[in-house]
Protein backbone atom coordinates (compact mmCIF):
# COMPACT_ATOMS: atom_id res chain seq x y z
CA UNK A 1 0.00 0.00 0.00
CA UNK A 2 1.55 3.61 -1.25
CA UNK A 3 2.42 5.73 1.29
CA UNK A 4 0.22 8.50 -0.45
CA UNK A 5 -3.11 5.90 0.07
CA UNK A 6 -2.30 5.43 3.66
CA UNK A 7 -1.72 9.10 4.67
CA UNK A 8 -5.49 9.31 3.64
CA UNK A 9 -6.71 6.56 5.24
CA UNK A 10 -5.53 7.58 8.34
CA UNK A 11 -7.11 11.64 7.54
CA UNK A 12 -10.05 9.54 6.64
CA UNK A 13 -10.53 7.07 9.85
CA UNK A 14 -9.50 9.83 12.25
CA UNK A 15 -12.13 12.62 11.12
CA UNK A 16 -14.83 9.53 11.17
CA UNK A 17 -13.72 8.30 14.55
CA UNK A 18 -13.97 12.06 16.02
CA UNK A 19 -17.60 12.43 14.55
CA UNK A 20 -18.45 8.75 16.12
CA UNK A 21 -16.76 9.99 19.80
CA UNK A 22 -18.82 13.01 19.64
CA UNK A 23 -22.07 10.67 18.74
CA UNK A 24 -20.76 8.37 21.62
CA UNK A 25 -20.85 11.33 24.08
CA UNK A 26 -24.40 12.92 23.09
CA UNK A 27 -25.93 9.62 23.42
CA UNK A 28 -24.14 8.94 26.41
CA UNK A 29 -25.40 11.66 28.26
CA UNK A 30 -28.78 11.30 26.75
CA UNK A 31 -28.69 7.56 28.42
CA UNK A 32 -27.47 9.00 31.72
CA UNK A 33 -30.26 11.21 31.51
CA UNK A 34 -32.64 8.71 30.43
CA UNK A 35 -34.24 10.19 27.96
CA UNK A 36 -36.54 8.30 26.15
CA UNK A 37 -40.14 9.34 23.98
CA UNK A 38 -43.12 7.62 23.09
CA UNK A 39 -41.78 5.71 19.69
CA UNK A 40 -37.80 6.34 21.15
CA UNK A 41 -37.75 3.97 24.66
CA UNK A 42 -34.45 4.51 26.70
CA UNK A 43 -33.39 0.96 25.70
CA UNK A 44 -32.87 2.32 21.95
CA UNK A 45 -30.39 4.62 23.48
CA UNK A 46 -28.59 2.90 25.49
CA UNK A 47 -28.31 0.10 22.07
CA UNK A 48 -27.35 2.74 19.59
CA UNK A 49 -25.15 4.29 22.20
CA UNK A 50 -23.12 0.84 22.37
CA UNK A 51 -23.58 -0.24 18.62
CA UNK A 52 -22.08 4.05 18.20
CA UNK A 53 -18.86 3.20 21.20
CA UNK A 54 -17.81 0.11 18.91
CA UNK A 55 -17.83 1.48 15.75
CA UNK A 56 -15.82 4.64 16.83
CA UNK A 57 -13.50 1.98 18.31
CA UNK A 58 -13.06 0.41 14.57
CA UNK A 59 -12.36 3.44 12.94
CA UNK A 60 -9.92 4.58 15.76
CA UNK A 61 -7.62 1.17 15.21
CA UNK A 62 -7.77 2.18 11.21
CA UNK A 63 -6.85 5.61 12.36
CA UNK A 64 -3.90 4.14 14.27
CA UNK A 65 -2.80 1.32 12.14
CA UNK A 66 -2.57 3.62 9.11
CA UNK A 67 -0.30 6.51 10.64
CA UNK A 68 1.98 3.61 12.30
CA UNK A 69 2.23 1.73 9.10
CA UNK A 70 2.94 4.73 6.90
CA UNK A 71 6.77 5.08 6.41
CA UNK A 72 6.33 8.95 5.47
CA UNK A 73 7.18 9.58 8.75
CA UNK A 74 7.93 7.57 11.61
CA UNK A 75 5.47 6.93 14.21
CA UNK A 76 6.29 3.80 16.44
CA UNK A 77 3.71 1.81 18.41
CA UNK A 78 5.42 3.06 21.81
CA UNK A 79 4.09 6.71 20.72
CA UNK A 80 0.60 5.35 20.51
CA UNK A 81 0.52 4.31 24.42
CA UNK A 82 2.56 6.33 25.70
CA UNK A 83 2.10 10.26 25.49
CA UNK A 84 4.54 12.74 24.04
CA UNK A 85 7.39 10.02 23.66
CA UNK A 86 7.16 10.54 19.37
CA UNK A 87 9.92 12.46 17.43
CA UNK A 88 7.18 13.32 15.23
CA UNK A 89 4.41 16.33 16.41
CA UNK A 90 5.09 15.10 19.86
CA UNK A 91 2.21 17.16 21.31
CA UNK A 92 0.03 16.37 18.24
CA UNK A 93 0.71 12.60 18.67
CA UNK A 94 1.06 12.54 22.37
CA UNK A 95 -2.93 13.89 23.12
CA UNK A 96 -3.90 11.19 20.75
CA UNK A 97 -1.66 9.16 22.78
CA UNK A 98 -3.90 10.38 26.09
CA UNK A 99 -7.28 9.81 23.93
CA UNK A 100 -6.10 5.99 22.91
CA UNK A 101 -5.11 5.60 26.54
CA UNK A 102 -8.29 6.79 27.83
CA UNK A 103 -10.97 4.97 25.89
CA UNK A 104 -8.57 1.67 25.97
CA UNK A 105 -9.31 2.40 29.79
CA UNK A 106 -12.99 2.65 29.41
CA UNK A 107 -13.16 -0.51 27.14
CA UNK A 108 -11.60 -2.51 29.57
CA UNK A 109 -13.82 -1.54 32.43
CA UNK A 110 -16.67 -2.21 29.88
CA UNK A 111 -14.84 -5.93 29.53
CA UNK A 112 -14.80 -6.37 33.29
CA UNK A 113 -17.80 -4.32 34.13
CA UNK A 114 -19.38 -7.67 36.12
CA UNK A 115 -16.36 -7.65 38.52
CA UNK A 116 -16.71 -3.89 39.17
CA UNK A 117 -18.34 -2.21 41.68
CA UNK A 118 -21.68 0.05 39.90
CA UNK A 119 -19.77 3.50 41.19
CA UNK A 120 -16.12 2.35 39.96
CA UNK A 121 -17.62 1.39 36.51
CA UNK A 122 -19.26 4.93 36.63
CA UNK A 123 -15.80 6.45 37.16
CA UNK A 124 -13.82 4.76 34.72
CA UNK A 125 -17.05 5.63 31.80
CA UNK A 126 -16.59 9.15 33.09
CA UNK A 127 -12.56 9.05 30.96
CA UNK A 128 -14.81 8.58 27.64
CA UNK A 129 -15.69 12.14 28.32
CA UNK A 130 -12.72 13.17 29.09
CA UNK A 131 -11.10 11.97 26.00
CA UNK A 132 -13.28 13.58 23.37
CA UNK A 133 -11.64 16.78 24.13
CA UNK A 134 -8.41 15.49 24.17
CA UNK A 135 -9.06 14.00 20.73
CA UNK A 136 -10.04 17.34 19.41
CA UNK A 137 -6.89 18.97 20.40
CA UNK A 138 -5.10 15.99 18.82
CA UNK A 139 -6.77 16.86 15.93
CA UNK A 140 -6.20 20.44 16.01
CA UNK A 141 -2.53 19.96 17.43
CA UNK A 142 -1.60 17.87 14.33
CA UNK A 143 -2.92 20.81 12.14
CA UNK A 144 -2.42 18.95 8.87
CA UNK A 145 -6.31 18.71 7.99
CA UNK A 146 -7.70 21.65 9.80
CA UNK A 147 -6.65 24.13 7.23
CA UNK A 148 -9.35 22.77 5.08
CA UNK A 149 -12.37 25.01 5.11
CA UNK A 150 -14.92 21.64 5.70
CA UNK A 151 -12.74 19.94 8.07
CA UNK A 152 -12.78 22.72 10.49
CA UNK A 153 -16.76 23.41 9.72
CA UNK A 154 -17.17 19.36 10.61
CA UNK A 155 -14.80 19.51 14.21
CA UNK A 156 -16.71 22.91 15.34
CA UNK A 157 -19.95 21.16 14.68
CA UNK A 158 -18.92 18.36 16.94
CA UNK A 159 -17.88 20.85 19.37
CA UNK A 160 -21.10 22.41 19.14
CA UNK A 161 -22.73 18.79 19.40
CA UNK A 162 -21.23 17.83 22.53
CA UNK A 163 -21.58 21.20 23.82
CA UNK A 164 -25.39 21.39 23.56
CA UNK A 165 -25.63 17.85 24.85
CA UNK A 166 -24.10 19.18 27.93
CA UNK A 167 -26.13 22.16 28.42
CA UNK A 168 -29.15 20.23 28.33
CA UNK A 169 -27.82 17.58 30.51
CA UNK A 170 -26.94 20.32 32.95
CA UNK A 171 -30.61 22.31 32.85
CA UNK A 172 -32.59 19.07 32.95
CA UNK A 173 -30.47 18.36 36.46
CA UNK A 174 -31.51 21.74 37.58
CA UNK A 175 -34.96 21.71 36.45
CA UNK A 176 -35.45 17.97 38.29
CA UNK A 177 -33.57 19.37 41.61
CA UNK A 178 -35.65 22.73 41.23
CA UNK A 179 -38.93 20.61 41.08
CA UNK A 180 -38.15 18.46 43.87
CA UNK A 181 -36.93 21.44 46.32
CA UNK A 182 -40.61 23.13 45.25
CA UNK A 183 -42.57 19.74 45.87
CA UNK A 184 -40.88 18.88 48.81
CA UNK A 185 -42.75 20.91 51.21
CA UNK A 186 -45.83 19.34 50.18
CA UNK A 187 -44.22 15.78 50.37
CA UNK A 188 -43.75 16.39 53.77
CA UNK A 189 -46.37 17.49 55.22
CA UNK A 190 -48.43 14.90 53.43
CA UNK A 191 -46.33 12.64 55.64
CA UNK A 192 -47.17 14.20 58.79
CA UNK A 193 -44.86 17.16 59.51
CA UNK A 194 -45.99 19.95 60.69
CA UNK A 195 -44.68 23.25 58.77
CA UNK A 196 -42.93 24.92 62.43
CA UNK A 197 -40.37 21.94 61.72
CA UNK A 198 -39.81 23.08 58.10
CA UNK A 199 -38.95 26.43 58.70
CA UNK A 200 -36.16 25.24 60.79
CA UNK A 201 -34.56 23.42 58.47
Amino acid sequence: MSSTLLWYASRATGIVALVLLTGTVVLGVLTASRFSTRRWPGFATQDLHRRVSLTALVFLAGHILSAVVDTYVHIGWTAVVVPFTSSYRALGVGLGAVAVDLLLAVSVSSLVRHRLRARTWRALHWLAYMAWPVAVLHGFAMGTDMRLRWVLALTLGCIGAAAGAATWRLRRRWEVRRQAAVHAPEVTRRAGVPDKHLAHR
